[in-house]
């Protein structure tokens, strides 16, 4: 009866994750995620501080 008690949310998660993928227009997490990483790597450089000689010296 443990076994069953400790895994019935997680079958729960599972049907009603199914059904909704099914059911609905679910976008690809993985292609949203690729999205951001990209918009973020492109405000990092487009936003950087440039090198001078002076933070060079610190550096070394």
């Amino acid at each position: 009866m443990g076994l069953i008690r400790s895994y019935f949310s997680f079958v729960c998660g599972t049907i009603c994750g199914v059904y909704v993928a099914q059911s609905y227009n679910v976008p690809n997490i993985e292609k949203v995620a690729q999205a951001a990483y990209s918009m973020a790597k492109q405000m990092e450089e487009r936003y950087r501080k440039t090198k001078t000689k002076s933070m060079e010296d610190f550096q070394d």
